[in-house]
């Protein structure tokens, strides 16, 4: 009897090791995965997003239908580390699209009138040569515009020679001619007529010209002027005043 009882023995002991064994090891892989949880809500990120209805949201994930809306991750202090913008309609995409342009057009229409500014004043010294200037451009289309005006003069006295002798030559053949020569004298006339109307809308557009040009000069220069005397003055104030640390005589 006390022999098989000393032989079951061992196998008691070995059954306590095998459960020994067996907690240890799910201890383990209990302190592992809540290791990996605690990394994994370190690592979590939490997102502020507002709904349509302006309410706020706080959530460890954007859900399906606020992913085009703008928002905000936090990580866990709370602090923000990433902005997203709103997802944009095409339409809202156009419209920004055009208001970039918008922009674009202005700043090259102010850098237009900043180079004709500096054209301008470094241009002309005096109003007087502005003036001489718009003279001389007016003189080139005065004579224009004479040359035409006698040209057309002789064309109507040759109208009334060639009339008066088609009034003689009724019933003649060379009426035909003098009525092809009559057209092409009126066809001049016309063309003439143009050249003048032109060159009289150019005398009135280069006169407005040069009166914008002479006013905008005046005001360049007003402000150069103003510009100088302020400088000047803040010299001549600061030129008395004395200098910290200086000797005293």
């Amino acid at each position: 009897m006390r022999e098989r009882q000393a032989a079951t023995v061992p196998r008691r002991n070995s059954r306590g090791d095998e459960c020994r064994a067996g907690f240890a090891l799910a201890s383990a892989l209990l302190t592992l995965a809540l290791l990996l949880a605690g990394a994994g809500e370190a690592r979590a990120a939490m997102y502020k997003w507002v709904d349509e209805k302006g309410v706020v949201h706080y959530t460890d994930k954007m859900p399906p239908e606020a992913v085009d809306k703008a928002s905000v991750e936090l990580n866990k202090q709370g602090v923000p580390v990433k902005k997203t913008d709103k997802a944009l309609t095409p339409e809202q995409r156009q419209a920004l699209e055009e208001e970039a342009e918008r922009k674009r057009d202005a700043a090259r229409a102010q850098e237009e009138i900043a180079r004709r500014d500096r054209a301008l004043v470094s241009s002309y010294t005096s109003e007087a040569e502005i003036d001489l200037a718009r003279n001389r451009s007016l003189q080139t289309i005065n004579n224009v515009i004479l040359s035409a005006q006698a040209f057309s003069e002789q064309l109507n006295k040759r109208k009334v020679d060639v009339e008066a002798r088609k009034a003689e030559s009724q019933g003649k053949p060379v009426v035909a001619v003098l009525d092809r020569e009559l057209e092409s004298i009126e066809l001049e006339l016309a063309r003439q007529a143009d050249v003048i109307a032109q060159k009289q809308r150019e005398t009135t557009a280069i006169t407005a010209k040069y009166d914008a040009d002479k006013k905008r000069w005046r005001e360049l220069v007003a402000a150069k002027d103003s510009t100088k005397a302020a400088s000047t003055a803040n010299a001549g104030g600061t030129a008395g005043v004395p200098v910290a640390g200086a000797a005293k005589k």
